[in-house]
């Protein structure tokens, strides 16, 4: 299962693909919104993704009842929904400049939209692939109107049944979309590693026939570098220049270090993964001279008995194996023997 992303391939032969996003990050401010680009190429991610909505395209100016956060264990309590996505929500003149500069990085931009028109407009900015988020993921209509660009389609399954992601993948293929990546996503803010069930990435992969990869609200990088023993190809984490000047999603946002770290050992577990292998490796055969071996302890004369006092099973491996102690015990040597020597046939 390989899928091409603009200039990057996706898939479990290549080292994962880690997307920094912003999200409300950016704290209303252009400058930080491309220090955070910056930031996430000095850092080695492969894409820098945005999301693409206003308050008004997301909900209704109420700050009353289910329009008002009130869960005492939210990170938003006390907001409505249009003044959360008011603070949070990335300017559609940004996008341009966001995207111009990601690109000067190297990086892969790319948006995650939340209703029709955040398409269209994606679509004049050439964006290279979409996003879909987990709370749109039963959104059939914005599933077939991006699955219709015919791009790429990157889809975050949290909260969503079995039978919902059926009909979302069917629907996106059916509406023209042929590459779908989906990430496993647990929707809690922070989430614990507890409740993230990386056990479902194999499944999915299976059960979809399609790359699937992870979308990460834990705190650090433990589960995100599992995921790819697990084969995530996908790791999308929230990223921030530093959690302590605020924000929307800082709290479960890497800084720019666990940033560095993630892309690193993630690349180390999906190397380590390597093959079924049994047996010395190439670079192993120089160490099998360290086993144990037999060798004789004491200086001997022809005819004399070998016992466990004069031979014993040591390093380095240039004698028998220790399995032939029993049979050579008891024997006589044939002539006489330094000690130090590896025991061999010959000998007895």
């Amino acid at each position: 299962m390989i899928l091409r992303i603009f200039n990057k391939t996706v898939s479990l032969e290549t080292e994962p693909f880690i997307i920094a996003e912003m999200s409300g990050n950016h704290n209303q401010s252009l400058d930080r919104a491309l220090a955070i680009v910056d930031a996430a190429a000095e850092c080695g991610a492969h894409a820098i993704k945005i999301q693409t909505y206003t308050a008004d395209t997301m909900t209704l100016d109420i700050d009353s009842g289910e329009f008002y956060i009130s869960d005492p264990g939210s990170l938003w309590k006390g907001k409505s929904l249009y003044q959360l996505y008011q603070e949070a929500h990335t300017p559609w003149e940004w996008h341009r400049p966001i995207f111009d500069r990601a690109r000067e990085k190297g990086l892969i931009a790319f948006s995650t939209p939340f209703d029709e028109t955040a398409v269209d407009f994606l679509e004049t900015l050439d964006a290279p692939c979409y996003k879909i988020a987990s709370f749109e993921n039963t959104d059939i209509p914005l599933i077939r109107k991006v699955a219709a660009t015919g791009k790429p389609m990157i889809i975050s399954t949290g909260m969503a049944t079995i039978a919902e992601l059926d009909e979302t993948v069917r629907e996106a293929r059916a509406a023209g979309c042929r590459d779908i990546i989906l990430l496993k996503c647990t929707s809690s803010y922070p989430a614990t590693p507890e409740n993230s069930n990386l056990l479902t990435i194999p499944h999915m992969r299976d059960l979809f026939d399609c790359p699937v990869g992870l979308s990460d609200h834990t705190p650090g990088i433990g589960a995100a570098v599992a995921s790819v023993a697990l084969g995530a190809c996908v790791i999308e984490k929230h990223f921030t220049l530093d959690r302590a000047d605020g924000g929307v999603d800082a709290d479960f946002s890497l800084e720019p270090d666990e940033m560095a770290a993630l892309v690193t050992e993630s690349k180390r577990a999906w190397q380590s993964l390597g093959k079924i292998q049994y047996g010395p490796t190439e670079a192993e055969k120089k160490s099998l001279v360290f086993r144990r071996s037999l060798y004789i302890a004491k200086d001997l004369k022809a005819g004399d008995v070998l016992t466990r006092e004069n031979v014993r099973c040591i390093r380095p491996g240039y004698g028998l194996a220790p399995k032939y102690l029993d049979v050579i015990l008891g024997k006589q040597v044939r002539k006489e023997v330094k000690r130090g020597t590896p025991v061999d046939w010959g000998m007895v």
